[in-house]
């Protein structure tokens, strides 16, 4: 049990350290080759800080634990809303920008509802993973051509996002790209310990994997997310802190259950068609109806945030 635990906290603390090293390392050969800031905010940083989720629920679906692989994906949407938003909305209202409220919320509730459909279609293969890629695709395109064409607000929060995580000084493309492999070596490694003491503990806790996939996977692969919105809220940065979340939820979906489902195809545990895939569902709408209302997430907004994660975890808890 205790090698378990050490092993959770031990993959956590990698998966950390490697989509750190990998978004730095990656941002700074971005700048190399010449990339814009705005396209590498927009897919090296995405794809960066979600880069603990890919690992894991990649490792959990070729070891057979489609409850990780899914409810890591699930789990961390619900958590980032609920929980991370709820969180930064007490500590900071965090104001919403109609110009790129339509954009993102018609991609965060269309990814939602892609995920849906998955998963209460019971099997997640390559289909369904191109599927989601495609749509990955298509709302990068959308947002970079929208971003770059005239003076933007998201396009200007997507720059500053990629400022914020610049690579050491006078770093070459040698050591950027050992940056670069380190950071994905150490990610592999932490999933791998994650989801192997993750096992574990479900097992000498009488969980189910999916639950576990649920509570502690999905909150711990969050963890750069919950960093990083502390962070933005403490310097006042509300617009960093939603995009971070919105941003990361359409990732989760599209990329991390789209790769995953092209590499190892998954079977859906019953109990999330039954009630998480609704409770995510659930939740997403209720934060773009909150956004909508006065174009703020107030304190009181995300204490009730907050409150329903809460029930949601004890609810997890009597399953």
């Amino acid at each position: 049990m205790t090698d378990s635990i050490l092993l959770v906290l031990g993959g956590l603390v990698l998966l950390g350290l490697g989509g750190e090293l990998l978004v730095r390392g990656a941002v700074g050969m971005a700048a190399r080759l010449g990339i814009s800031p705005l396209l590498a905010g927009l897919t090296i940083v995405g794809f960066g800080t979600s880069t603990p989720e890919l690992a894991t629920s990649v490792q959990a679906a070729l070891a057979g634990s489609p409850g990780i692989a899914i409810g890591n994906v699930v789990g961390s949407n619900i958590a980032n809303i609920l929980f991370i938003l709820g969180l930064s909305a007490v500590i900071l209202p965090l104001s919403v920008n109609p110009a790129s409220f339509t954009r993102d919320s018609i991609a965060l509730g269309g990814s939602a509802l892609l995920c849906t459909g998955a998963v209460l279609y019971g099997f997640m293969g390559p289909a369904i993973g191109i599927t989601l890629l495609a749509a990955l695709v298509g709302y990068v395109w959308w947002a970079y051509k929208a971003e770059s064409a005239v003076p933007c607000p998201e396009g200007d929060r997507h720059v500053h996002e990629a400022e914020d995580r610049p690579p050491p000084p006078n770093t070459g493309p040698v050591v950027l790209a050992g940056m670069i492999i380190a950071g994905l070596a150490l990610a592999i490694v932490g999933a791998g310990w994650l989801v192997d003491g993750a096992t574990v503990l479900a097992s000498a806790a009488g969980v189910s994997e999916t639950v576990i996939g649920l509570t502690v996977v999905a909150v711990g692969t969050s963890l750069p997310e919950l960093i990083a919105c502390i962070v933005a809220v403490v310097r006042k940065h509300e617009d960093v802190a939603l995009g971070n979340i919105v941003g990361s939820n359409i990732y989760n979906i599209l990329g991390i259950l789209g790769i995953t489902s092209v590499i190892s195809p998954i079977a859906v545990p019953a109990e999330i068609a039954a009630v998480d895939i609704w409770v995510m569902l659930g939740v997403t709408a209720l934060l773009l109806v909150q956004l909508r209302s006065g174009w703020k997430l107030s304190r009181l907004e995300g204490a009730v945030l907050v409150a329903l994660y809460i029930g949601y975890t004890i609810l997890l808890a009597t399953r």
